[in-house]
């Protein structure tokens, strides 16, 4: 619990201390005329109803008149309007215990999210009249003076009031080099203070710092919401108004016809307590924040809670090949000279150009040239060009050298020997004539076929591979993996466009994931109705472009990341099936005067924190993992 939530608990305790006061002298007294009951329990209904109370006039001013506030302070106000004073309090009292609970459970679950991108300080070493005191970052404000020791993290952005050091700033920025800051600086919070002791002003509040927005962003900011959380947030606002008329009709009507105003007033005020939405507008959203957390525990990192439902309705994965199902570590497996060359003489050509190129296939050429024990240095090119999905064209005067795969020969009009060996193959062409090729070799990663495998036969979802490499090899992959379908020798524009093709097949009933690691991944990640990227090896470009990161390349998370979703959503949707059920079956009793004021707020608390303890179902796993470091296997 934070400084917040105690400070809730303890103003709880002292409403129901105050509460149980008044209702003994209630009954002491008994019996009191209703002008005397209102001051000897107004006490305790401001201590605990005062902050709802509160909510519910900022609501007013700001315009957002219907929401539960409102309906809980119209409700305990009529209550005491009628002479229900302690059942107006009690309302108030049962409320503040649920949010209470609703917070912490909320507390726990953005405890692990934040612990996959631990940036933030735990506690603020804060100055004050009595010495330096440990505090919680939430408790500082603006202006406040605190020191940060060596190797401690800076908790709040602020400027440096005294005293020199060097601030990592690597978590934050991914600049590597320390940042020399002195008194005058700005620092920003999650950074590192290398060394020297430092005394920062806080200038701003910690919900404002550069790393609470960062935890938001990485929990799912508003603008990324679910559609069954938009969903929520469209009924609220046609729900809570809806309530309200039909409140005023269950007082008006049966009054004007019958009589007994009090009696219908009361079951009208029953109505509007029955009628809040929190176990709607508070449970399905923890689900899925919930969802969000189990993920990250397993090395998921869901950029957003859409991409739950979208893997709900999962029908087909879509993998790249190198790097994603196999290891992309490649080695040299054999040099096939043509034309007399020589096979050192080749290797060093070929390592030349491909220096210049991040791909790596061109790394492993380089690594292999310097393994090979060769003192011979590499030429410096005067022009290179690298060309996506073909290969390298570098110049060293006066000769032109080509590096890559048979398309870039084809498109030079140099003629080719492919060869019959199934492997990944870079062809080496100098001046027009062609000079032999290097066969490289993959293997697949470690868990790739399970990780297949159970997307097929326990998902029930289409496998599919595009890749960029020759057919043959490809196919050889596909059959190891036992994958439904593969397209090969794809350019990254013709990944996209069978992709469409894949997402078009599917309709609007299913959905395509796509996973991949390259910077040519990044147009089909971005594409993709879900898209995968490996965090540990992957491009930053993918990274990027993807709505869902495997932080150490695992690709068995894959089918782990939808089987977290798939449970996510059934959650959320057995919670608003619960909260819609119950919820008419007491507005139905209710409305005839059957439920009186504290059962139905029993029974809204009650929906409510069963829905939130439903919800809180979703931060756990209950799956067969093939991942060696998963956090929460059955």
């Amino acid at each position: 619990m934070n400084a917040k939530t105690k400070r809730e608990l303890i103003w709880i305790i002292a409403g129901a201390a105050a509460f149980i006061a008044a209702f003994g002298v209630s009954r002491i007294f008994e019996p009191l005329p209703w002008y005397a009951l209102t001051p000897i329990f107004l006490m305790p209904y401001l201590i605990a109803g005062g902050e709802v109370l509160l909510s519910a006039a900022h609501g007013v001013i700001r315009g957002r008149l219907f929401d539960e506030n409102f309906l809980m302070t119209v409700a305990s106000l009529g209550a005491f309007v009628i002479g229900e004073q302690p059942e107006a309090v009690l309302v108030m009292l049962l409320y503040r215990v649920g949010e209470l609970l609703q917070s912490v459970a909320v507390g726990k679950s953005r405890d692990s999210v934040s612990a996959l991108i631990d940036i933030g300080a735990r506690s603020v070493h804060l100055e004050t009249e009595n010495g330096v005191v440990e505090v919680d970052p939430e408790e500082v404000r603006v202006g406040d003076i605190m020191l940060v020791r060596a190797g401690e993290r800076i908790p709040i952005d602020g400027t440096v009031v005294e005293g020199n050091s060097s601030v990592n700033t690597a978590a934050l920025t991914g600049e590597s080099l320390p940042v020399d800051v002195a008194a005058g600086d700005r620092v920003i919070s999650g950074s590192i203070n290398s060394s020297g002791v430092l005394r920062v002003r806080a200038d701003c509040e910690y919900e404002n710092s550069t790393v609470a927005r960062m935890l938001e962003l990485i929990e799912g900011a508003a603008a990324n919401k679910s559609k069954s959380e938009k969903f929520i947030t469209r009924f609220a606002r046609v729900y809570t108004p809806a309530v309200v008329a039909f409140a005023v009709l269950i007082a008006i009507v049966p009054s004007l016809v019958l009589g007994g105003w009090k009696e219908h007033i009361y079951r009208a005020l029953n109505f509007l307590v029955i009628s809040c939405p929190c176990a709607l507008v508070i449970s399905v959203p923890l689900t899925f924040f919930g969802g969000i957390g189990a993920a990250s525990r397993n090395g998921i990192l869901v950029k957003c809670s859409n991409c739950f439902e979208a893997l709900y309705k999962c029908g087909t994965a879509v993998f790249d090949k190198t790097g994603t199902l196999t290891r992309g570590s490649f080695r040299i497996a054999n040099i096939v000279p043509a034309g007399g060359a020589d096979e050192d003489e080749l290797l060093y050509k070929a390592a030349c150009a491909e220096r210049y190129s991040t791909h790596p296939i061109a790394e492993c050429v380089v690594r292999g040239y310097s393994e090979c024990g060769s003192a011979k240095p590499l030429m410096e090119a005067d022009f290179c060009e690298e060309r996506a999905g073909r290969g390298v064209k570098a110049r060293f005067d006066p000769k032109t050298l080509l590096v890559g795969n048979s398309r870039l020969m084809e498109e030079a009009g140099v003629s080719v020997e492919q060869g019959e060996n199934v492997a990944t193959v870079i062809h080496i062409a100098e001046d027009g004539e062609y000079l032999g090729r290097i066969e490289i070799e993959d293997e697949l990663k470690k868990g790739a076929a399970e990780a297949v495998d159970q997307l097929k036969t326990e998902l029930g979802i289409k496998t599919v591979i595009l890749s960029g490499d020759r057919a043959l090899i490809a196919e050889k992959i596909a059959s190891l993996l036992d994958v439904n379908e593969v397209y090969a020798e794809l350019l990254p524009q013709d990944k996209v466009s069978t992709l469409e093709r894949i997402i078009g097949e599917n309709g609007t009933n299913a959905t395509t994931i796509y996973i991949g690691d390259g910077i040519n991944d990044a147009p089909v990640l971005a594409r993709a109705d879900v898209g995968f990227a490996m965090g540990a090896l992957g491009s930053d470009a993918a990274i990027e472009a993807a709505d869902v990161v495997l932080t150490d390349d695992d690709i068995a998370r894959v089918p782990l990341a939808v089987h977290i979703a798939k449970r996510t959503v059934g959650i959320a949707k057995q919670n608003i099936i619960l909260a819609f059920g119950v919820k008419l079956l007491v507005l139905i009793l209710g409305a005839f005067g059957y439920a009186e004021m504290w059962m139905a707020l029993i029974a809204d608390v009650g929906v409510c924190l069963a829905a939130v303890f439903n919800a809180m179902r979703a931060m756990r796993v209950s799956w067969r993992v093939n991942c060696p470091n998963a956090n929460d296997r059955t």
